[in-house]
């Protein structure tokens, strides 16, 4: 199979609107979680999220796309303009033939605040007050059709919907794809815009979110034993594939290679993880195996770690399986401390943030952990900055329905 590479990334979300300004946020330790201000948030349980900030849309499109994005979601908004740093990094205008770069972008949810509102439409004025557009302006799949349509991308494009694992099988179906030479390039990732008072009503009644409300800087806090649920975010990343010659022989630079994409189901639960990990091990057993590394190679392990009591101890009982003879060379933590669960978007930009991992020596602290969990087996779980040369990353992220995928990232 052909080797694929990444060329180009880009991201919004809560810690910043572009690859460097989240990257600072977390060598920085800034969490970006904050009280909710977009809508009255007064009488939900959970009133913190991790919102995208200094906003605004309009300035990522022009001409007749200008009107046509009035009725997009803001998930096809996050994923446009991620689309433009990724594309302007990776020089994607220079390539000609565009029939050979395709699109690979998934969401957890797609456009549920244009559901919600339009609920409420259908609810209060009748049937005729339902936007003609919500159906094109809600499915899934649309951001991966908008950014075909405004870079004029004609080769492959799907959209993969496997709740907060999806832009990683996104990564994978696009690393597939230039592997069997069905593409030259693949644009990658996932996108996500679901905070509405529906979804935390709806996510709260699960007790699935944090309620910390009076501290949300330490409301996301894996691994900790004080821990009480995750923290909904919002945003997109976009991760800018290609063959390795075709890289090469057009200049391009090469920010790390992606070897492999494990991937398994927990046939367990339809929320809960398998308790023992046993489904995530797998996953992660199988992606080592594709890429041809040993576990003691893995030098960083960025988690799915969402700050939930059950799936944090599952995961870690399924990483110690796999690496328990080699403990001291894998430092593990999840990003979601800094940024909030960003559903089918977090796979992205936790991929963004292990490139740079890879690319600066630097391993993100986990942040909050101010009391580790006891149940916890004996794993390396950095409070601070670690600085060492790492060649070789993996990163988890686990979806309701028991969709677990590991994603390889190595220097090149």
């Amino acid at each position: 199979m052909r080797r694929v590479v990444i060329t180009g990334m880009g991201t919004v979300n809560p810690l910043g609107n572009s690859v460097a300004d989240s990257w600072r946020a977390v060598l920085d330790g800034r969490s970006a979680i904050r009280p909710i201000t977009r809508f009255d948030a007064s009488e939900l349980a959970t009133q913190i999220a991790g919102d995208v900030q200094n906003f605004d849309y309009t300035q990522y499109f022009n001409g007749d796309m200008v009107k046509k994005a009035k009725r997009m979601d803001s998930f096809c908004h996050y994923a446009v303009a991620a689309m433009h740093e990724a594309a302007a990094q990776a020089g994607l205008d220079t390539i000609t033939d565009r029939r050979r770069v395709g699109v690979s972008v998934g969401s957890g949810i797609g456009g549920l605040t244009v559901q919600a509102d339009n609920a409420v439409a259908l609810e209060t004025k009748g049937p005729r007050r339902v936007s003609p557009f919500y159906i094109p302006m809600s499915i899934g799949n649309m951001a991966s059709g908008i950014l075909s349509m405004m870079w004029q991308l004609l080769g492959p494009n799907l959209s993969l919907q496997t709740a907060c694992a999806s832009a990683n099988h996104s990564i994978a179906a696009a690393q597939m794809l230039i592997g069997n030479n069905m593409a030259d390039v693949m644009v990658a990732g996932g996108a996500e815009g679901v905070l509405t008072a529906l979804s935390i009503a709806a996510f709260g009644n699960m007790h699935a979110l944090s309620t910390r409300n009076d501290s949300p800087e330490t409301a996301s806090r894996p691994y900790d034993r004080d821990r009480d649920g995750f923290v909904l975010s919002e945003g997109a990343a976009i991760l800018i594939l290609e063959e390795y010659e075709h890289a090469r022989k057009r200049g391009a630079e090469i920010l790390a290679e992606v070897r492999a994409c494990g991937m398994s189901g927990d046939g367990y639960d339809f929320v809960a993880p398998d308790p023992e990990g046993q489904g995530a091990a797998y996953s992660m057993q199988m992606a080592l195996e594709l890429a041809g590394l040993r576990p003691d190679q893995i030098g960083y392990i960025n988690t799915h770690g969402t700050s939930t009591p059950v799936g944090d101890v599952a995961e870690i009982n399924g990483i110690y399986s796999l690496i328990r003879n080699s403990v001291e060379a894998t430092h593990i933590g999840s990003t979601k401390s800094y940024h909030g669960h960003v559903l089918g978007a977090t796979a992205g930009v936790e991929a963004v943030l292990s490139v740079n991992v890879l690319r600066e020596g630097v391993i993100p602290a986990n942040l909050n952990l101010f009391n580790r969990d006891p149940e916890l087996p004996p794993v390396q779980l950095p409070t601070e900055i670690i600085e060492k040369p790492v060649d070789a990353v993996l990163s988890n992220s686990f979806g309701f329905g028991g969709h677990n995928s590991s994603l390889v990232l190595t220097k090149i």
